[in-house]
C-alpha cells in the first residue's frame, strides 16, 4: 500500500472500512434523526393548537411545506436502514454506502429547508412576515455555513488545495483516515 491509500493508517480491508463507514454514518443519523423528530412532532402538534385556525394562508402554506420538508428529511434519513436491510448479504456494503452518504447529504439540505421553514413560520406569527423572511434568512445562511462551507473549508485545508498558505511545509502529503466523500 502506498501512503496515500487510506487503508495505511488503519490496515483494513476495503470490506472492513465499508463496514466502519457504514457503521459511522449511521451513527451520525442517530443524532440527526432524533432532531428531525422532535420537529417533526412539534410541527404535527401545531394544526391542532386553538390559534391555527387564525393563520393566514402565507403562514398555512409554510405550516404544509414544512411538515412536508420535515417528512421528507425523516425519509431520507430512514432510508439507509431500509437499503442495507434490502440489501443485506448481498456483498454490496460499498454501495450501500455510498448511497447512504448520499441520501444523508439530501436529507441535511432538507433538513436545512425545514428549519428555515419552521423558524420563518414561527417568527412571523410572533412577529410579522418580514422578520419571520429574515429569521428564515438567517437560519438558513446557519446550516449551510455549518453544514456545507465548513466543511468544505475544513477539507481543503485538511488536503492542502487551500492555495492561500504561504509555507511549504504546512501541506499534509497524505490523508491516513480520510474518504474524501467517497462511500461515505
Amino acid at each position: 500500500m502506498s501512503d496515500d491509500d487510506p487503508r495505511a493508517a488503519r490496515d483494513e480491508t476495503e470490506l472492513e472500512r465499508a463496514d466502519r463507514n457504514f457503521a459511522e454514518l449511521l451513527q451520525e443519523l442517530r443524532v440527526i434523526q432524533t432532531g428531525v423528530q422532535i420537529l417533526f412532532a412539534f410541527l404535527l402538534t401545531l394544526a391542532f393548537q386553538a390559534r391555527f385556525p387564525t393563520l393566514d394562508s402565507f403562514q398555512r402554506g409554510t405550516y404544509v411545506t414544512t411538515l412536508m420538508l420535515a417528512v421528507i428529511a425523516a425519509a431520507l434519513f430512514t432510508a439507509p436502514a431500509a437499503v442495507h436491510r434490502g440489501l443485506f448479504r448481498k456483498g454490496a456494503k460499498k454501495e450501500i454506502v455510498a448511497v447512504s452518504s448520499r441520501l444523508s447529504g439530501i436529507g441535511m439540505a432538507v433538513l436545512s429547508l425545514a428549519l428555515t421553514s419552521a423558524v420563518l413560520l414561527v417568527v412571523d406569527v410572533v412577529h410579522g412576515t418580514p422578520e419571520g423572511i429574515v429569521a428564515g434568512a438567517a437560519t438558513l445562511l446557519v446550516c449551510a455555513g455549518l453544514w456545507g462551507l465548513l466543511p468544505w473549508i475544513m477539507d481543503r485545508h485538511i488536503t492542502g488545495d487551500d492555495e492561500s498558505s504561504s509555507e511549504p511545509d504546512s501541506k499534509p502529503t497524505s490523508r491516513p483516515d480520510t474518504d474524501r466523500g467517497r462511500g461515505r
